[in-house]
Order: C-alpha cells, then structure tokens, then sequence
C-alpha cells in the first residue's frame, strides 16, 4: 500500500506538470475533428451509406464515400479503405506489390523496416515464399542520421544515380528501432525530393501517426491501419491506402484485379465502424497521446529512461521506456494486462510470433485484437530490453494501465 500511495502521489504531480502539454494535444484533436466533420458535410454522408451489400458490392454508395472520406480527410483526392484489409503489412504489402515490377528497386531510407515486412520484401533473398525479391524486385536501404535526421543530400544522390528505383519507402514511425520518429513536413520536404530527381513513387508507412499532427504527410501512398489511430477504437478491422491517382489505381488493382480496382467489394456491413471509427479517431488519438505522455513523465521521474520525454512534440503514439532487463519487462506487461478490460487475469510471456525475428512479449487487453489503439504494450525479448507503449482509448483507462504496470514492478 506505502508503494500504492506513493505512485499515486506522484501521478497527481504529473499531471499538474502536463497540464500546457494535455491542453496543446486538446487543440490538435480540435483541429483535426473540425477536418473530419467538414469531410462528413462536404460528401453529405447519410444513413443510407451505412447499409450493406454483398456478392460483388457494385454500386455501393457506402463503400465509395468510406472511400472519399479517408482520401479527403488524410489531403488527398483519391484512396480506399476496406474492412478486408487485416493489418497494416497486409495494406503496404498492396502497396509496394501494386507499385513494383521486376528489376525495380524498392529504397528504403529510414532504414530496415520493421520486422513483419522483412519476408514480404524478401530482405534475406529469394525464397520461393512470394516475397518482392521472388519476383525479381531489389532492395537497399539508408539509414537516419544519427537515428534524427533524414539524409536529404545521400538519398538525392542516390536517385540521381540508380534509375531502378520505383518506390522510395519511409516508415513514419521508429518501430523497434530506437531513432525518434518522423513528423510531416519531414516527409513533405523528403516527397519534394522525389518528385524532382526520379520518377519513383514515395510510399509512407503512416501507421500510429495519424491526427498527430494537423496534417498528414504527402506521398504517393500513404498507408495505415484501421486498428490503429484512424479507426478510433471503433473499426474493428481494416485498413487505408490514400494518394495520387496513378499510385491508387495500381495499388487498387492489387487489393483486387486489374480493371476491377475498387469498383467491387461487398461491405458487409463494415462501413459504419469504418466511418464512425474516423468520427472517433481525432479524440481517440489524443486520450493515447496523453497516455503516452503521461507514462513518459512517471517513468522518468522513477527513474528509468524514456523516449520521447513528456515535453518533447509528438508525432506517433509511441512511448518507449529502457527496462534494462528481461524480468522487469515482463512484470512491466504483465501489469499492463492487469490493467486492461479484457482478459486481465492472463499472464504475457514472449513467445515466437509469425513475422518477427526475435521472442516477442505483447500486452494486449483490448476488445478487439491486436488493436494499437488500445493500450498495449509490447517488445522484443532482446537487449536494450525496451518496451513499447501505445494506445489508450481514454486517458483515464490508459492512466489506470500505466500505473497497473508501475505497481507490478515497483510492488
């Protein structure tokens, strides 16, 4: 109880510390709702569009303005979302195999990808399994400097001299890299310097960074996760893909066939969770970004070290924490659980999940599943033994978590 009390003190005092931090994030999701609703308005949504179809879905009115939304929405004047979409690897696996020929070359240049896209690019080689690099599509990579700045002046130059680029991949956020992550005019400067030295596509991997900011990255693609920011807790599965009409268009013949695209596709009765999920997704991200702030600030002033620090501008959902080792990243998640609404009563372990190299602990009560939404918290069984915080559909939920894991380590 002594452990209790003091952590519950020291909470108090955190939030008396956030408070010009929590009103900034409130203004952010302002913003960005005032864009929602706008979209909403502008495309005259109705009840109508909510009702569903099946076999071949032609002529759905719902399907199509879902579609318009999300392209508006995200800047853009063409996109699609569909609930058929699993995971975001699923949604930039479409993407780059929409893009990519034989002999082109995929650049990616903030380093490796993260860990469930290294079989579909085939970054170890050909394998037979299908991956780009089975049907003859290359790779190379540039790394961040210093893991904070993109290297402008190397990746100029490297397009300059290698013509068999076709897609120039960035990935927005650090994943289980421990670089800082990307915010849009970044981005926007780094599509400048595509468009004016190659005729390659960007693809943005836009996962978790969704109404972080007040506007989204340009890009050719840009691709995300309806499980995550843009789904707003609602959307139960899913995923986007946004950007200029010829890199939609390919990318649409690869989520079905060429010539059909998105003009097929029964909803099934998803579109409501979709369209709703994007109502939600404003205020939504921003009780996860207070999570993530929140947790920063406790973690520090307990003495471990965090990234971002609560004071610093956040353009992703994710909150790193250094545990130093492997039994205080267990109780870490297993307090995390605890504190969670669904299925608190299990006990994370790590165990060798589909797509990563490495034993990977998750800590997941959510109602829907593998939602990043949602408070999670998840890691690599590897040194620097860093755990990755997302989510909170509430602050107060994601506060309740964040303590639950501070008590299991601390009691």
């Amino acid at each position: 109880m002594n452990t209790e009390r003091k952590l519950d003190t020291l909470a108090e005092e955190c939030e008396v510390a956030l408070v010009d931090v929590f009103a900034e994030i409130d203004r952010t999701a302002y913003k960005n709702t005032e864009r929602v609703m706008r979209a909403f308005a502008e495309n005259k949504l109705s009840e109508r569009h909510f009702t569903p179809t099946s076999g071949y879905g032609y002529n759905d009115d719902g399907r199509d303005l879902c579609d318009r939304l999300f392209a508006q929405i995200f800047g853009y004047t063409h996109g699609f979302a569909r609930h058929n979409i699993i995971s975001g690897t699923h949604a930039l696996g479409i993407a780059l195999f929409g893009l990519l020929r034989p002999n082109d070359t995929l650049f990616s240049v903030t380093g490796k990808p993260y860990d469930t896209l290294d079989k579909v690019i085939g970054i170890s080689g050909a394998n037979g399994d299908g991956s780009l690099a089975d049907f003859g599509v290359n790779y190379r990579q540039t790394e961040i400097i210093g893991g904070k700045t993109l290297d402008y002046e190397g990746i100029k130059s490297i397009l300059l001299n290698d013509g068999s680029i076709k897609a120039v991949f960035v990935q927005r956020s650090k994943g289980y890299m421990s670089r800082r992550s990307l915010n849009c005019a970044e981005i926007d400067a780094l599509y400048d310097i595509v468009r004016q030295n190659s005729d390659a596509f960007l693809v943005v991997d836009n996962c978790y960074g969704e109404f972080c900011e007040e506007t989204e990255p340009k890009a050719d693609l840009l691709v995300g996760s309806l499980i995550k920011n843009p789904g707003g807790g609602i959307a139960e599965t899913g995923g986007y893909i946004t950007g200029t009409p010829r890199a939609v268009e390919l990318a649409s013949y690869r989520l079905s066939v060429p010539d059909i695209g998105t003009e097929a596709g029964a909803s099934l009765g998803q579109t409501k969770n979709m369209i709703k999920g994007l109502f939600y997704a404003p205020h939504t991200t921003a009780q996860a970004l207070k999570t993530a702030v929140f947790s920063a600030l406790l973690f520090e002033r307990l003495g471990y070290k965090v990234a971002p620090s609560a004071f610093e501008r956040r353009f992703d959902i994710i909150q790193t924490i250094n545990l130093k080792n492997a039994d205080t990243l267990l109780r870490f998640c297993h307090g995390i659980q605890a504190g969670s609404p669904v299925d608190s009563f299990v006990t994370p372990t790590g165990w060798a999940m589909p797509g990563y190299s490495d034993e990977v602990v998750m800590a997941a009560g959510a109602f829907t599943q593998g939602s990043s939404i949602e408070l999670s918290a998840d890691a690599p069984l590897r040194e620097p033994f860093t755990v990755y915080i997302q989510g909170g559909l509430t602050y107060e939920s994601g506060k309740y978590g964040i303590l639950s894991a501070a008590k299991h380590m601390l009691g």
